[in-house]
């Protein structure tokens, strides 16, 4: 018996320290394809990022510069090349610096769609999607209410236009080195076999180069000579060559599709590797971190330090967060990693906040660091446009995180993890809206005038506004409003619950289920219900649609298709207790 035992001992270690590669393989092949994605979103919507960015009047406008700073870092999926564009714009002088700043404060944004589309990837388990979902857009939450504050700040009294041209003349800059890239080192040797672009040919777009227009992105020479010629009979002075010497060696470096082709093949294959790491990677850490493992990790990574210095765990978190982003020089790559450890439970939401803020300083820092690789005539300017972002995240930091009671991210972020957890269609709904839907709205209500942005604009906050107060009266204190406002109920469903679409989604999701399966339907009723199917103690999330509401009332319904046999199990919890209905099942046809 203790042998057998001793072997198995062996054997699961063997196991896990053969996962232990494995796992790193396939992080390398998930950074990779987040390295190959953006080149897609280039090659795809490249030049239309070159051509926005060319139109000076519009960047003019604050609001729509911002709007600009998203759809752009959207397109180009890295707030790296829509930064590097902006600096390029400033220090050539098409572009000043007070313009640049909204830019920047959009790119922050887009920036942190990437980690929210990877959340998408683990919507099948209910529990690590609710966590996963939230960890991720608590990065969003932080970069939108910083712009809420900082944006009409800024436009006000040009505080980080000023605290930057301060901290530039207090300088002594020099041009210096290029700024290290790390990770490059180990990703490029496989993504460069696959695609290489030519960055300068969007900056060139957007800097008004027309003889660049028609040039492909894909890059074709990797080597190119300059060759000085004496003067003859016919040219009577000097003059330089550039001859191509050596071709890149890519996939794509003969093919004679389009841009616009490559970039949709490169996006297919790169999003399809991206699912496919992602998916066997969050298995990978499932088996890995779980029992005492798990427990251990957990104690590690989200203990505070003993009572008085527990306020200093979340700063240390802060400063790992920036130091992992500078080696990596990608927040999307940073947050991206890390949100599967927020889906399976190895890293807390609150702990996660702080890794995330650092991952936004780290970001700026190399930028910083590149900025100063410019020529001596473009460095203040490169400097200043590097340094506003950085004190853009630095006095967000300031205003969102010290203070507990003013870490508002985490509380949205939590309530819009649950809202997805509950509706699934809502993670898709919400990348719409706050990426392109809400952006492309706004940009186009600045471009009519300020008198239309703010006709339209000015109630919509107030009512916003009002609500959001009574809501907080409702839960707190409810005797200082009329009767009529202490709930909601006297409005229509369909403006205090998603139900209604829910319901509507469901309808249409069943019509294209398949014709041939069993629908079985659980109901109850009580206060802040949930229902939950599962077969033999096995989850069926991925099957059931959950209409439960939050207030007296629930309905479930499962389509089970095909030869299944067992117990059907449908779980209701409430806030005051939980219940069980068992279905025994021979087949279902």
């Amino acid at each position: 018996m203790g042998a057998c035992l001793k072997a198995r001992r062996v054997k699961s270690f063997v196991t896990s320290l053969f996962k232990i590669p494995l796992l790193f393989l396939l992080l390398y092949l998930f950074v990779c394809s987040l390295d190959v994605l953006s080149s897609a979103f280039q090659l795809a919507g490249g030049r239309v990022a070159g051509d926005i960015f060319q139109d000076n009047a519009i960047l003019s406008n604050p609001v729509a510069g911002l709007v600009v700073g998203i759809l752009v870092t959207v397109l180009v999926q890295s707030s790296s090349t829509s930064t590097s564009i902006i600096v390029s714009l400033v220090s050539s002088g098409l572009l000043d610096v007070q313009s640049a700043i909204p830019i920047i404060m959009g790119s922050n944004i887009g920036t942190s769609v990437t980690n929210t589309i990877v959340a998408l990837m683990q919507a099948g388990e209910r529990d690590e999607f609710e966590r996963a979902f939230a960890g991720a857009t608590v990065h969003d939450c932080f970069n939108w209410l910083s712009v809420l504050v900082l944006l009409p700040l800024e436009a006000v009294s040009g505080v980080l236009r000023r605290l930057s041209q301060t901290a530039v003349d207090a300088l002594r800059l020099r041009t210096g080195e290029e700024a290290p890239e790390l990770l490059k080192v180990i990703t490029e040797p496989l993504t460069k076999m696959v695609i290489q672009l030519d960055q300068s040919i969007i900056t060139a777009i957007a800097t008004g180069d027309q003889s660049m227009r028609n040039k492909s992105l894909v890059k074709q020479w990797c080597q190119t000579t300059t060759v000085m010629s004496n003067e003859t009979a016919w040219r009577p002075h000097n003059f330089s060559l550039s001859v191509h010497t050596k071709k890149c060696c890519h996939l794509f470096v003969d093919s004679s599709l389009s841009d616009l082709a490559i970039g949709l093949i490169l996006l297919a294959c790169s999003l399809l590797v991206l699912c496919s790491c992602l998916i066997l990677l969050v298995k990978l850490l499932n088996s890995l971190l779980r029992g005492q493992v798990a427990n251990v990790i957990n104690t590690v990574i989200n203990t505070d330090f003993p009572y008085p210095f527990t306020w200093l765990a979340g700063y240390l978190a802060l400063f790992v967060g920036a130091g992992m982003t500078f080696v990596v020089q990608s927040s999307s790559v940073f947050t991206s990693a890390i949100t599967p450890l927020i889906g399976v439970g190895v890293i807390s939401i609150e702990r996660a906040y702080p890794l995330t803020l650092g991952s936004n300083l780290g970001t700026t820092t190399t930028a910083t660091l590149a900025a100063l690789a410019s020529p001596g005539d473009k460095l203040a300017a490169a400097v200043q446009v590097a340094l506003c972002h950085f004190f853009f995240n630095l006095l967000g930091i300031l205003l969102w995180y010290p203070v507990p009671v003013s870490r508002l991210p985490i509380r949205m972020a939590r309530a819009l993890g649950s809202c997805t957890a509950r509706y699934r269609w809502f993670a898709v709904f919400y990348l719409l809206l706050c990426f392109l839907l809400f952006p492309s709205l706004v940009f186009a209500l600045s471009m009519a005038g300020w008198r239309v942005m703010a006709g339209v604009g000015t109630p919509v906050v107030l009512v916003i506004a009002f609500v959001a107060v009574v809501t907080i009266l409702q839960a707190r204190k409810p005797d200082y409003l009329p009767l009529r406002l202490q709930n909601w109920d006297f409005l229509p469903v369909w403006m205090t619950s998603l139900q209604p679409l829910d319901d509507l989604i469901t309808k249409a999701t069943l019509k294209c289920r398949r014709k041939k399966g069993k629908k079985v339907s659980c109901s109850s009723e009580g206060e802040g219900l949930e229902l939950n199917w599962s077969l033999d103690s096995q989850s069926l999330t991925g099957n059931t649609t959950d209409q439960a509401t939050p207030s007296t009332s629930a309905n479930s319904i499962i389509i089970l298709n095909g030869q299944q046999a067992g117990s059907l199990t449908c779980s209701v919890q409430n806030r005051v207790s939980s219940s069980e209905t068992t279905i025994q099942l021979t087949t279902c046809e």
